[in-house]
């Protein structure tokens, strides 16, 4: 996948397959620097919470951004 931005939503899925899913955007994110998570946050914040607690001490992300948006968490790959 060659995209500068990979757009994963993981609505209604649980943690595990969320990580799942964002562990195959990982291997799969050559010439990416970010990936933007869609997980929602009306139904709670548990796989939000999830989320950010796994992928922010992972070797492949850099950092995570918030932004304004509290439905998403973007995992940056490397800087634009």
């Amino acid at each position: 996948m060659n995209d500068p931005i990979i757009e994963l939503d993981v609505h209604g899925m649980t943690l595990s397959q969320a990580c799942v899913a964002i562990d195959a955007a990982l291997r799969r994110s050559k010439g990416a620097y970010r990936i933007r998570v869609i997980h929602g946050y009306h139904g709670g914040t548990a796989l939000r919470d999830g989320i950010r607690g796994r992928y922010g001490a992972n070797g492949k992300v850099i950092r995570i951004e918030l932004g304004l948006n509290p439905g998403q968490t973007d995992l940056i790959l490397r800087e634009f």
